[in-house]
């Protein structure tokens, strides 16, 4: 891991924060921006002392507004297909990163700011903030996972809004619709965002890493085949010293202190 230009990485252990550092373009996404967070990605994966990710933005503005245009010119649709494909890489890794990942929404989350976003396993807005898919008025449309994850996060019907409409909503009505999971003052904004984040870093990091992958991808297949994948989990997870500590602390009425073995 070394230094970063677009974002801002600190590791304060159990939680680590990653900052879209672009302010003068609201935290645009660039290239350079998603290979640095590939890059957290990937020195986090392994990392015991970090239980939770949490990914925001530079200043109060903006959590992302998007893709910085600048990217797209002199682009051929084949390289353009493979600069939209590496943006979407990194949200499946996103899915597939074995730790929760909080989204801490300081401002505008529109077009692919908004697909991050929602590659995230929860999203915690500002009571300024705002979401969109505005790449319709490009004469585009989301290219990062906006038509699909939209869809199965606050149904067909209110992504097709989001995506076909191209205007913006507020933090209330995306939490009223299921796109956010709470809405906190501006003012209390980090304090709310880090507590949060504490509650899930005391959490059994196995459990909570198998929680996180079933409701994924166990809702991506057949109801039956899902609850066989919840069935065998469950069962793995009784092989953990954790369950044997949550169990304990439950019968005698203390707090777990959970160690992910």
């Amino acid at each position: 891991m070394g230094s970063y230009k677009d974002i801002i990485f600190e590791k304060k252990p159990p939680i680590a924060w990653v900052t879209f550092n672009r302010p003068d373009k609201l935290n645009a996404i660039s290239s350079t921006l998603i290979e640095e967070l590939d890059d957290v990605l990937n020195t986090l994966w392994d990392d015991d002392e970090i239980r939770v990710l949490i990914i925001t933005g530079t200043g109060d503005r903006a959590f992302c507004a998007g893709a910085d245009i600048t990217m797209f010119q002199g682009q051929k649709p084949d390289s353009m297909f493979h600069i939209i494909r590496k943006i979407v890489e990194v949200t499946q890794k996103m899915e597939k990163f074995p730790k929760p990942i909080v989204a801490a929404i300081n401002g505008f989350a529109l077009g692919g700011g908004c697909e991050i976003a929602i590659s995230c396993d929860f999203r915690l807005a500002s009571d300024k903030a705002a979401f969109g898919q505005p790449e319709i008025m490009l004469g585009l449309i989301p290219g990062a996972g906006g038509t699909q994850r939209l869809a199965r996060l606050i149904g067909l019907g209110r992504a097709k809004e989001l995506c076909m409409l191209g205007g913006r909503i507020p933090a209330a009505e995306a939490h009223r619709i299921g796109l956010a999971n709470m809405v906190f003052p501006a003012d209390k904004f980090k304090e709310e965002v880090q507590n949060f984040a504490n509650r899930l870093a005391e959490g059994p990091p196995v459990a909570l890493k198998m929680a996180k992958y079933a409701c994924n991808f166990g809702t991506q297949v057949p109801l039956d085949v899902g609850l066989v994948l919840e069935s065998g989990v469950f069962g793995i997870l009784f092989g953990t010293e954790d369950m044997v500590e949550g169990t304990s602390a439950f019968l005698e009425k203390r707090k777990a202190k959970f160690t992910g073995k």
